[in-house]
Formats: structure tokens, sequence, C-alpha cells
């Protein structure tokens, strides 16, 4: 195991560590008050995400021990029982904040969409290095694009607009990096536009609405605080709040006023307006930064790879990253409409920290095998 650690990027591997680290104690923090009175106990959540950290870590150690090689039967099963599950979700799955998203073993909720997001990029890489030379064909290069809209479709009707968001952009952004020929970009391009105007033409002669009324409620985004006491506005309008609290530079851990159940999300989709409260804005500035550098670093782990699998990884885990970062602070700032996506190895939520740590060490196998490469090279 040592000598596997040894071949991992260091510098990623840290800053992954941190920032779970960080966003654990954050947890324990805007989650204390709302744990009290549900369970006389202010350490309710705080305990349950420990124990997903924990699992992470074992998941983690055994994903960077296997050859990536492995995967590729196995995905094509994973992405079907993740989709099958998808399926019966609407039918069977309980109805929590207006969507049929989790199943529930024991106490703990699983969310089958968000590991729909690795499984994609892992699936879309081992495609398309396995069909490296036939990429000029539609029949082929088509395949990775519709598991995508199949995993969006099938997140939409749970309904989650913005893990389906997510996915989408997944799927398009791994689709435009790859090196399919031009012309059939353009030809899936003008598809996409040709069917969106049809469907949006048909849902105006009808008056048919894709979007629910919750979800048409959250394009009601701009200035919230003019609307403090209606549900477009009161959320963001306390976020905004507890960042005015927070001073330039603080370390305050446990002084947020707005986790006193003002902010209903504190401690998922709103929990950096906390840490700005607590920690100050120099931390949520610095928070943002290490987001950057994660990116970056998982970016030139792709560039750096031996092959285009392991390329295509690693860029789909830095998009799927940076589209949940993107996705959550416009909405938290009220720049974009709230979607509920949570903030990586920041907000409470197990199935979300298991794919960001499955993804991550996805990164790091990448990293390993690269390594591996250049020291057969060397001594060749």
């Amino acid at each position: 195991m040592v000598r596997i650690l040894n071949k991992m990027d260091k510098t990623l591997l840290f800053f992954t560590i941190v920032m779970f680290v960080f966003g654990l104690f954050m947890i324990l923090d805007a989650s204390s008050m709302k744990s009290f009175l549900i369970s006389g106990k202010d350490t309710k959540y705080f305990m349950k995400q420990l124990v997903v950290l924990i699992a992470c870590v074992i998941i983690f150690m055994l994903i960077i021990k296997i050859p990536l090689k492995r995967y590729k039967k196995l995905i094509y099963g994973i992405c079907g029982v993740i989709a099958s599950i998808m399926f019966l979700l609407p039918l069977f799955a309980p109805i929590i904040n207006g969507a049929r998203s989790w199943f529930y073993i024991g106490s703990f909720g699983v969310q089958p969409s968000e590991f729909a997001k690795v499984a994609l990029i892992v699936f879309t890489a081992i495609y398309y290095q396995n069909n490296i030379k036939r990429l000029d064909e539609l029949k082929i290069a088509i395949v990775p694009v519709t598991v995508g809209a199949i995993f969006t479709g099938l997140t939409f009707l749970q309904p989650d607009g913005g893990t389906s968001l997510i996915l989408f952009f997944i799927s398009v952004a791994l689709f435009y990096s790859s090196p399919v020929s031009k012309d059939i970009k353009t030809k899936l391009t003008l598809i996409g536009f040709a069917v969106v105007i049809v469907i949006l033409f048909v849902a105006l002669v009808s008056g048919f609405s894709i979007a629910n009324n919750m979800q048409k409620g959250r394009f009601n985004y701009k200035k919230p605080c003019t609307r403090y006491q209606e549900a477009t506005g009161y959320q963001v309008c306390n976020g905004y709040i507890a960042i005015n609290n927070g001073k330039l530079v603080s370390i305050q851990p446990g002084n947020s006023t707005q986790k006193y159940l003002y902010l209903p999300e504190a401690y998922t989709d709103f929990i950096f307006p906390i840490v700005v409260e607590d920690m100050g804005l120099v931390t949520g500035i610095l928070v943002i930064l290490i987001y950057a550098f994660i990116i970056i670093r998982i970016l030139v782990i792709s560039q750096r790879s031996c092959n285009l699998q392991n390329s295509i990884i690693c860029y789909g885990v830095a998009c799927f990253i940076f589209l949940h970062v993107v996705v959550n602070l416009t909405g938290v700032l009220g720049l974009l409409p709230l979607t509920g996506v949570p903030l990586p190895f920041l907000s409470y939520g197990g199935s979300f920290a298991l794919t960001l740590a499955i993804g991550l060490a996805f990164v790091q196998r990448v990293s390993i095998e690269n390594y591996n490469y250049n020291q057969r090279k060397v001594f060749k």
C-alpha cells in the first residue's frame, strides 16, 4: 500500500483530505441546532457524515488498488443496475423534498443519481478507448451520449432538476472534448437544437409544462430579500444575511446565527454562507481558490495521461466538481435559480460524498497508472 501511495498525486491527496475534514466540522457546526431539536444531541448529522467518510476511505483504498482495465466489462453492468434502480424510484421511493430520489438502507438514504455521475464518466472513458479507431461512425459515437440522456431523463422524472442538469452537462462536456469527428459533433448539435425547439413549441401550443410548480418557482430568483416571506426568496435572503454577518477575517466556529433554523438547508446546499459567517470572507475566498486548485490539478493529471480513457476520466471528474461548485454558489448568491445541488466536500450528504470520493479515487488511479507507464518508458 505504501508503494501505491507513493505513486499518487500527493498534493491532490492532501487538499482532498483537508477539504473533507474541514467540511465534516462545518457540518457539525451548521447542523447542531437542527440535530438537537430532532434527536436531543447536536452531533447526529456529524456522526452520520463521519460514518460515510470512513466508508469513503475504505472505498477509496480499494479503487486505487484495482487496475482500470478491470472495469472494461464491469462498467456495463454497473450502469445497467443504476439505470434500473433509477427507473423504479418514481414508482416506489418515498417523497422527500418533493422528489422520489432516495431509497433507504436502515437510516441511511442512498441517491442512485449521484452514482450515475461517476458511472457515466467511467463508461464514456472506457467506451471511447475501446472504440478509438471507430469514432468517425455515428452509431459508435452516440452511445455514451445516449447513456447520458437516459441517466438525465430518469433523474428529471424523479423530479431532480439540479442533478439532471449536472448529468446533462457532464455528458455534453465529455462528448465535445472527445476525439469524435467534427462532422458527427455538428450533426448531433443540430439534432439537439431541433429537438429542444420542437419540445418548446409543443409545450407552448399545448400549454403543457415540463417543470412542476416548485421548479418553475425557482426561476423567480432575483432580488430575493424583497420576497423574504415567500419560498422563492427566504432561503437566498437568509444566505445573504449570513454572508453579511461574517467579518473579513474571523475564526469563530459555532457563532453563526443563521443556523438557528433561519436557514433551512444550512448544512447542505447553503453551507457556504455558514462558512463565511463563522470563518470570515477570506476563508470563503480561500475555499473557492482551493476548489480551483483541485480542478486544475486534476486537469494536469488528465493532460499527462497515457491514453484516452485515463484522460477522459480525469476531465470528467474535473467537470463534475466544477459544475457542482458553480451551480451551488451561483444559486446561493442569487445569480441563478436554486437547484438543490450540494457543494463538494462541504455539504452534508452520504451519496454525494461517496460519489466524490469514488471520482477522486479514479483520478488517483489514473495518476498511479501514468507513473507506471512513465517508469516502463524509462527502463526500456
